[in-house]
């Protein structure tokens, strides 16, 4: 296989392949926000948009835990609809970096706290590029290979449902769309994975993408 040629997206899907190309693909230590001014980003599809600088934005981390069945799995969350922000939306489990936390501490706390993900469970791979959000915030993912045999409890108050996704879906560039809506008065894109009843768009679609994109860029 060239440089030059893709890679064939059925290889990644399966642990040891999905094991060996996020060694090849993804950051041994979280980005700086200096290092972010180029990195994913709700401007990306979005132009006119000006993007602020990252060195401005609230620090946040996700945990990306990928589950380790015969047929990998991406473990999501609905948000309970009274939040403040991203009230409904899928996420991944995550939240703000408290001062003096890392990214790798945020991510595997805030999963603990909205579902209840031991963190013996967890084998952390690497990280993504951060993502910046339209709502002030940058995200660095965790990308993560989950052991199955876990036990999962809700917080009743940030989590309305927990569900895990066929990742050979959500990796398919086949299944990933760009979508519009109207806020702040203009006509936004964004990226979406729909799958079945459920509509994985904004943030947690972009991360899909990056992950995507980072996986299968020889």
């Amino acid at each position: 296989m060239t440089a030059s040629q893709p890679l064939p997206a059925q290889l990644a899907w399966n642990e040891p392949h999905f094991r060996r190309l996020a060694a090849r693909a993804l950051h041994a230590a979280p980005l700086s926000a200096a290092q972010a001014e180029t990195s994913p980003s709700d401007f990306d599809l979005n132009q006119d948009l000006a993007a602020p600088a990252p060195e401005t934005l609230r620090p946040a981390a996700v945990l990306v835990p990928v589950v380790a069945h015969d047929n990998l799995t991406l473990l999501l969350t609905e948000r309970t609809a009274h939040l403040p922000a991203h009230a409904g939306q899928i996420a991944f489990p995550g939240g703000k970096i408290d001062p003096g936390e890392t990214a790798h501490a945020a991510a595997l706390r805030e999963a603990y706290e909205e579902i209840g993900l031991e963190a013996q469970y967890i084998e952390p791979l690497g990280y993504l590029s951060p993502y910046r959000t339209g709502t002030g915030f940058l995200v660095t993912p965790l990308v993560a290979l989950v052991r199955p045999g876990f036990t999962l409890t809700r917080n009743a108050y940030e989590v309305a449902d927990i569900f895990e996704v066929p990742l050979n879906f959500v990796l398919d560039p086949a299944n990933h769309r760009i979508d519009s809506r109207v806020w702040r008065g203009g006509e936004r894109r964004f990226y979406a994975v729909p799958y079945q009843e459920r509509y994985i768009w904004g943030v947690t679609a972009g991360i899909i993408k990056a992950l995507h994109r980072s996986l299968t860029t020889p």
